[in-house]
């Protein structure tokens, strides 16, 4: 029997704005509204409100929450002070990325772990599973979830929630119930607001009514693959090892003993992985999709995960697993639906994004 798509509380506020919704991690939730290329300008250009309701959301709570999640995530939790957050992965006992995830530590004994929509059960269950008397592991669906994202995003949040103007990037502060936390998924200045789901619908029209304009799950994929953030499920996935993925520093290999952590270790000291996610930059009007063969000197060197138009740089964009050996800068081909289309090798971002002087 199929499962009935969970649904977001904000979705009359989408439809009412004329919203196309469309399932995402088992959920149903805004592709677009006006379309992806304006939703897209709009972020990189002013400021978009996303809603991301269907990010999980887990309290891990008590004098013992630290160690537990220590031994569950890869990177160092000791280094996040109150206020701060740290992204992590969850690896399997073979070193594959069960998930990535941001946890965010809002007081001694109390952290937010933010994991992928459609992972969150899993990721529920392991932190979950030993947890002890005491940890506390609590799922939280009565938040709400709002992403505020582009060069104008803290300027338009400042009068709502004054807290995020002192904030900087990867710290959070209580704004009343709500966190505001300075992270986001764009590469662009903003920040995600945690917010009860009695007010969710209150703080998204303010957002609408100060100028924000709403952007959909659509136009979220243009703007993270623009920066070379890796998806879930596309990207990263259990068949792929942080090594591999190029997210050894998000794997903290000085700490102690930690999921998958042998894994790696075996695979760094076995001379590293046989392929690295790389980007691809098409160097003619071609568009590549997930799973286009990559080939150099008519030798098959890889397969693409994720790949799309640019509408900042207006060619197609990649992410792809490639052999070892084949360099940045050398060229490739991509096999666009039967056809080879020219691509470089290149290190993500694809789009520089870094603040100016």
């Amino acid at each position: 029997m199929e499962r009935e798509l969970q649904r977001t509380p904000l979705e009359d506020e989408h439809r009412a704005l004329g919203a196309s919704m469309g399932e995402f991690g088992g959920w149903l939730m805004p592709i677009e509204y006006e379309g992806v290329l304006k939703e897209h300008a709009a972020v990189r250009e002013g400021v978009g409100v996303f809603d991301l309701t269907h990010l999980g959301k887990v309290d891990v709570l008590g004098p013992g929450g630290r160690d537990h999640l220590q031994g569950i995530v890869t990177n160092d939790l000791s280094k996040v002070g109150v206020g701060q957050a740290q992204y992590n992965l969850i690896l399997t006992d073979e070193g594959g990325v069960v998930d990535d995830l941001i946890v965010y530590r809002r007081g001694e004994e109390d952290w937010l772990v933010v994991p992928n929509a459609g992972n969150t059960p899993r990721v529920l269950a392991i932190l979950e599973e030993g947890a002890g008397d005491h940890v506390e592991v609590r799922h939280r669906p009565d938040l709400v979830t709002l992403a505020v994202q582009g060069p104008a995003a803290i300027g338009l949040v400042r009068p709502m929630f004054p807290e995020a103007d002192g904030l900087g990037f990867m710290e959070a502060a209580a704004s009343g119930e709500v966190l505001v936390a300075r992270s986001g998924y764009t590469g662009e200045p903003g920040v995600e607001l945690f917010v009860p789901q009695a007010d969710g619908g209150g703080v998204w029209r303010e957002l609408i009514g100060a100028g924000a304009a709403p952007v959909g799950l659509g136009a979220r994929d243009t703007l993270r693959l623009e920066m070379g953030y890796p998806l879930h499920g596309s990207d990263i996935s259990e068949d792929w090892t942080p090594l591999e993925a190029g997210l050894s520093w998000a794997v903290a290999m000085e700490k102690g003993p930690f999921t998958g952590r042998e894994a790696v270790i075996r695979q760094k000291e076995a001379g590293g992985p046989a392929q690295r996610l790389r980007g691809l930059r098409m160097l003619d009007r071609r568009i590549p999709r997930p799973h286009f063969t990559v080939s150099k000197d008519g030798r098959a060197v890889g397969e693409t995960t994720s790949g799309t138009f640019s509408p900042t740089l207006r060619v197609g964009i990649a992410m792809a697993y490639l052999d070892r050996g084949v360099e940045l800068g050398e060229r490739v081909e991509v096999d666009v639906r039967g056809k080879p289309a020219e691509a470089e090798v290149v290190r993500p971002p694809f789009v520089d994004r870094s603040p100016k002087a």
